[in-house]
């Protein structure tokens, strides 16, 4: 028996898929005698059409869609490519209609080597801006071969999907929600017949129904140090055939799920059933392997947010190893500033903060769990700890005021110096706390989001849906309200557009009694602050966020009235941010 796993564009070219290659790994131990192929077309799409413009169509998820839409539904072109123009304006209705029999023209060229003729089944995994492709190609897989097993997984596939694609999309015969090691392997065991046939809860017969939420009894791994590596072998043989000439990122997975979880606008976890994560000691072991076998050193962690404690111990692990390894990962913002000096020893260069907002009331109502303080202080520590950040700030958030929107930019005005963050108006997630009770956030109702009716009949969308939402409410008021804050940023990138100098725009270097303090604003010469004796360890002491009665309590000496001067003179020039009775000194240590 075959099994082929496939992930279509627009997935990263640059990187296998973890979640093929997961499979891949588990159903070889399995099933011995099983063959399990996965193909990456996303590899043969960028050679196709140049790997620069393929990388900047990946980035955005509805330019993405409405490429492979427009193949799928010719009658909906015309609306398809006036999407695509819109999300890419730069690239145009002219580059959509060249593109178009390039990608129509590489389906059939990537789909006629495939062994298909000897699959009992194919999978698709499907996430971000793969849906359109995948339901093209399992479209035409079905026309050359109508009896083989086509199933649909991934983190696209929500519970409300899974139900629904299969009845109302013919190609598709059935979806796995969650997790898929081992619903996969129930039905892989059906088709091959040695298990019933039923397989994690879905009918072997047509019409198919996709597993009931919550996920079946024992699909859920709960151990994670019991997978086996990921297998990105046949990763490695179509890089290796193609025209294509770099060296790969290595996705890993070190947890699933999230273990803060209560974020309003979240919906990444859906598919998940409870948050678990590996031992430092398994990751390690995973990482030195993947290195060996495929010779790279570039690794992305797939997770949510990693996990604090085996973190730590991971890092300080890789820092004692003469192995010189890059990696990206997401991370809360971390309370403990020398954690971040840790990570970046372990080889973590590039970090993405969940910032999303820099307002306290505004990142309560988000269910954060951090202050706008706490936020800054990552940023910061980022940039001390030579870490590129990426962030994003949720702009439009259901229910925000002025009085946040002010907020919001006073903080903006602090984190001028520091690298800036990324503009991410809301979008309504299908599950997350938001769609589930909308108006308690402000909303009358929730819609399917419009972008889709321009790559989806009606008909299917009426039955199917889909895992972006709109929300009807005060969406006009809030354009109006953060159109300052979108002002504010476009400056701030601008800022540091123009910046010629390599220090940071805000530093100090410290002479031992005293603090010299470089900043550099905005159309202004470069200013330099000196701070002596106590005023340099006041300063000092705020590196991390400090409570202003911890000050009065250590400097005891210093009356309250100098004190909250003393901080006032400091925040007015924008060399230190006050919030709700804290503060944190924003120049960073030049060294």
């Amino acid at each position: 028996m075959q099994v082929l796993l496939l992930s279509m564009p627009w997935a990263p070219f640059n990187r296998p898929s973890i979640q093929l290659g997961a499979l891949k790994g588990y159903l070889d131990r399995q099933f011995p005698d099983l063959c399990v192929q996965s193909r990456h077309p996303s590899l043969t799409a960028a050679a196709a059409i140049g790997p620069d413009r393929y990388r900047r169509i990946s980035e955005n998820t509805w330019a993405g869609e409405a490429l492979y839409s427009g193949l799928l539904f010719p009658e909906l072109r015309d609306a398809a490519r006036r999407l695509f123009q819109r999300e890419l304006p730069d690239l145009g209705a002219a580059t959509y209609d060249a593109l178009l029999p390039v990608l129509d023209a590489h389906l059939d060229t990537c789909l006629d080597p495939l062994p298909v003729a000897d699959c009992q089944l194919v999978g698709f995994s499907v996430c971000f801006s793969q849906l359109s492709a995948s339901l093209l190609a399992a479209s035409r897989l079905k026309a050359r071969r109508p009896e083989v097993r086509v199933v649909f997984g991934g983190s696209v596939i929500t519970p409300e999907l899974a139900r629904s694609l299969p009845g109302a999309f013919a190609a598709v015969d059935e979806c796995i929600t969650g997790e898929g090691e081992r619903p996969l392997a129930r039905l892989v065991a059906s088709l091959h017949g040695d298990a019933p046939s039923r397989a994690a809860g879905i009918d072997a017969a047509r019409p198919q129904v996709a597993a009931p939420e919550p996920a079946p009894e024992g699909a859920t791994i709960a151990d994670l140090d019991t997978l086996p590596l990921p297998d990105y072998t046949d990763y490695f043989a179509e890089l290796a055939a193609s025209t294509l000439d770099f060296i790969p990122h290595l996705p890993v997975e070190f947890s699933r799920g999230c273990w803060w979880n209560r974020c309003a606008f979240c919906n990444l976890n859906l598919q998940w059933q409870g948050y678990r994560h590996k031992s430092a000691d398994r990751m390690l072991t995973e990482i030195r392997t993947l290195t060996g076998r495929h010779r790279c050193l570039d690794f992305s962690f797939t997770d949510n947010a990693l996990p604090p404690a085996e973190a730590n111990t991971l890092f300080q692990a890789l820092a004692a190893e003469p192995v010189d390894r890059r990696f990206f990962a997401e991370i809360r913002a971390l309370r403990q500033g020398d954690h971040y000096a840790l990570y970046r020893r372990g080889g973590l260069t590039e970090v993405q903060v969940g910032v999303e907002a820099l307002s306290d009331s505004l990142l309560a109502r988000m269910r954060k769990g951090v202050r706008a303080i706490d936020n800054l202080a990552a940023m910061k520590d980022a940039q001390e700890n030579d870490l590129r950040l990426a962030g994003n700030l949720i702009l439009e958030f259901p229910g925000s005021t002025a009085t946040e929107v002010e907020e919001t930019l006073a903080a903006l005005a602090a984190a001028l110096p520091f690298p800036p963050l990324e503009p991410a108006t809301f979008f309504l997630g299908q599950g997350c706390p938001v769609d589930k009770a909308p108006q308690a956030f402000g909303l009358t109702a929730v819609t399917c989001h419009a972008n889709y009716r321009a790559l989806y009949p009606a008909t299917l969308l009426d039955r199917v849906p889909m895992l972006v939402r709109s929300g009807r409410g005060d969406r006009e008021r809030q354009r109006r309200l953060w159109r300052p804050v979108r002002r504010a940023l476009r400056a701030w990138r601008e800022f540091h557009k123009q910046r010629t100098s390599r220090q940071p725009a805000l530093c100090y270097r410290d002479g031992g009694d005293f603090l010299v303090i470089r900043q550099e604003r905005p159309g202004q010469p470069v200013l330099h602050h000196r701070l002596h004796g106590t005023s340099r360890a006041i300063y000092l002491h705020c590196r991390r966020p400090v409570a202003q009665k911890e000050l009065l309590q250590t400097f005891g000496r210093v009356k309250e009235e100098q004190l909250v001067r003393f901080l006032a003179d400091l925040t007015h020039k924008h060399l230190l941010y006050q919030d709700d009775g804290h503060c944190l000194a924003l120049a960073v240590h030049a060294t």
